[in-house]
């Protein structure tokens, strides 16, 4: 098969994140790779290649979570397994802040806060301006400096921000992070029009 899926990965993978992702996805007529949520993340790195490869149409929105395991845990190991893999091409990663005594640092390119504001700062949980700029402080991004991504947008925790970013009202500040990575993504526009 020589079919090349676009992904942008999502680093975090609890029940609020896979609700606001599937309603994210639906809304920009991507795909949501559901059974890739998890708090840790449960698959294999195969295991979600061969689900992503599946899906009829791109962006494919795929979940890691490590649950605050510190180094590379399975959703770390799983998310490098599938970003190098000939099949995949990654559009791009939402580093999605958390406050877990286990936490690492990531470097960022931009960050989404609550509101819907760019900043050149990291962005803390609950989705405000951090006091270090271009890194955010997350749980599941040992690994994502690594991973050679165009551009890495930082969020805050998915599906809540004082319920600003609720499914049930469109997960709007997670949609805006996905429209961001494919505007910048000269690859996925080329490929579009």
């Amino acid at each position: 098969m020589n079919t090349i899926r676009e992904i942008i990965i999502v680093t975090d993978g609890d029940e609020y994140a896979t609700r606001a992702v599937e309603v994210a996805a639906k809304e920009i007529g991507g795909r949501c790779i559901s059974n890739s949520q998890g708090n840790p993340t449960i698959l294999s790195g195969p295991a979600i290649v061969e689900l992503i490869l599946q899906t009829p149409n791109d962006p494919v929105l795929v979940m890691f979570d490590d649950s605050g395991y510190i180094g590379e845990g399975a959703g770390e190991r799983a998310m490098k397994y599938v970003v190098n893999h000939p099949n995949i091409h990654l559009l791009g990663i939402i580093a999605v802040a958390a406050k877990t005594h286990q936490s690492e640092w990531t470097k960022v390119n931009v960050s989404i806060d609550r509101y819907g504001n760019l900043t050149e700062y990291g962005v803390d949980k609950f989705g405000v301006p951090d006091i270090e700029i271009g890194r955010i402080n997350g749980d599941t991004v040992y690994c994502v400096d690594q991973l050679n991504a165009p551009i890495i947008v930082g969020i805050g925790d998915i599906g809540k921000m004082a319920k600003l970013d609720d499914a049930k009202k469109g997960a709007p500040i997670t949609k805006q992070a996905i429209q961001l990575i494919l505007e910048r993504s000269a690859r996925y526009g080329k490929k579009r029009k």
